[in-house]
């Protein structure tokens, strides 16, 4: 049996438990264990350490709400306003550049944070400066300069207070944040996980040890590390929806679709209840994905008939849980995308309506959907204007400095292109851009607000290559493509051949 189908077999049996032991207690909020040491006055520490817990599950906006009780007990706690300031950074895992409105509202927090700071202690101190490297000088420091400062106040703050595993904690997800994507060593990645788990021993119910180790590990090459925290990270928080939602970056990793959809539609659920729209939207992505994977069509459709509801209810500058808006706005585009792409209804890819909204890299997705669509339905014209729109989309996202979500789209573009080659009868040609895309993917990540790409950019160049009548050479890139992506359903059906 391979490595992941073993991996999955045992997370599927240990979270099939875990649902069961969660259901016989429904009521009580259970976000996990944290206590986090502060000068404020005694009194608001449990409010404190609950606001600590919501922020280890990502879940930002209730965050934001129990720093705001402790200040209306201790108009002095200078650890809340830092508590606000990062939860206002919102979800570390975000390659998207934090807008003007998000930074000067987390800047503010942390001037107060700063102003309160001689009454704190020397480490609070330290927490307080390093939280204020996330905004400071935003208008002449690119984000990915302030990323990198913040982890190195975080790092010497972990080395001048080695007991405090609060300050490990964070400076592990830190490394995680200014790990390069394009890194394929997973070196940091490796050096936060080694730190998180060496502390999650010490600390089984601490949220945020589970929630960070499957980050870590939440690339192919490593997500067989992540087995035990996800197993356990939605029994330690059951209160948190994206507790809920979390395990199935790692279900996803190894193809565990089952284990995937029943844990996405109680994160769904529990979204839904504090109206955390954008974060519903984000496990509704990941379940259908899995759906698909497993030819439950129909299931896929009944989320797909969620969508407008909710959709027209989005936010975009909304501040609730680990999803930024634009992750609503991103699964409102890919499900129906989905939908269409993994049945293979061309037709029905090629009709999706494009939508304008404020994050280009959202509405590529439909842009990309309609090429493939069109492509194989050979309708050139209707493909080239696709093409030409994820290039318009590329440009204006390289402009605005999105350097990760440039990247995404211009593989989509390429993959665009080689198709409008393809279906335009230039298949030496279409074959040479599929590679290139197919390359560039490889060498970068998918990022977390998406479970899959729409359709593997080496799974397209199988699907050439099948086309073509050059069977073994796609069998050999569809193996490759379940390597990247284990459990595609498209892709195992290529890789088993005829």
């Amino acid at each position: 049996m391979r490595p992941f189908l073993v991996l999955a077999a045992t997370l599927g049996v240990a979270f099939q438990q875990l649902a069961a032991q969660q259901h016989a207690h429904p009521d009580a909020e259970r976000l996990g264990v944290v206590h986090f040491p502060t000068s404020c006055a005694p009194a608001v520490a449990p409010q404190f350490d609950r606001a600590m817990a919501l922020l280890h599950s990502f879940e930002f906006g209730a965050a934001i709400r129990g720093f705001e009780s402790v200040l209306a007990s201790d108009s002095t706690c200078a650890m809340a306003w830092w508590g606000i300031a990062l939860s206002r950074w919102t979800n570390p895992m975000s390659p998207s550049l934090r807008s003007a409105a998000v930074i000067e509202r987390g800047l503010e927090a942390a001037q107060s944070a700063a102003l309160l700071a001689p009454r704190a202690s020397g480490r609070e101190r330290g927490y307080i400066a390093a939280v204020g490297e996330l905004y400071r000088d935003a208008a002449r420091r690119n984000q990915r300069e302030r990323v990198l400062a913040y982890e190195r106040a975080m790092a010497g703050l972990a080395e001048r207070h080695p007991s405090d595993t609060e300050a490990a904690i964070f400076h592990a997800i830190a490394i995680v944040q200014a790990a390069s994507p394009t890194d394929k060593t997973y070196a940091e990645n490796l050096r936060a996980g080694a730190i998180l788990e060496r502390l999650f021993a010490a600390h089984p119910d601490h949220p945020g040890l589970a929630h960070y180790i499957i980050h870590s590990y939440d690339v192919p090459a490593l997500a067989g590390r992540a087995a035990d925290a996800a197993r356990r990270y939605a029994d330690i928080a059951p209160s948190a929806a994206h507790a809920l939602h979390m395990p199935s970056h790692t279900f996803t990793r190894v193809g565990l679709w089952e284990e995937s959809v029943a844990t996405n539609m109680r994160s769904y659920d529990a979204a839904l209840k504090t109206s955390c729209l954008a974060e519903a939207m984000h496990a509704l992505d990941y379940a259908v994905y899995a759906n698909l994977q497993l030819r439950r069509d129909s299931a896929a459709r009944a989320i797909l008939e969620k969508v407008p509801a909710i959709a027209a209810r989005l936010d975009p500058n909304a501040v609730c849980g680990a999803a930024p808006g634009s992750a609503g706005f991103f699964a409102a585009a890919a499900i129906p995308a989905r939908y269409a792409l993994e049945r293979h209804a061309w037709a029905e890819a090629a009709a999706l309506e494009p939508r304008s909204s404020a994050f280009p890299f959202t509405d590529a997705v439909t842009w990309f959907a309609r090429a493939l669509g069109a492509a194989r339905l050979g309708d050139t014209a209707s493909t080239r204007i696709a093409r030409d729109s994820l290039g318009a989309m590329r440009a204006r996202l390289t402009a605005a400095g999105e350097g990760y979500w440039a990247e995404q789209v211009a593989i989509q573009h390429i993959g665009a292109e080689a198709w409008l080659l393809f279906a335009s009868n230039r298949r030496t040609e279409a074959l040479v851009r599929m590679r290139e895309a197919a390359d560039r993917e490889d060498h970068t990540e998918k990022p977390a607000v998406s479970p899959g790409p729409l359709a593997p950019a080496r799974e397209l160049l199988a699907d050439m290559l099948a086309a073509m009548g050059r069977s073994a050479e796609a069998r050999a890139e569809y193996e490759a493509a379940l390597r990247r992506e284990p459990g595609r359903y498209w892709s195992g059906v290529g890789a088993r051949g005829p």
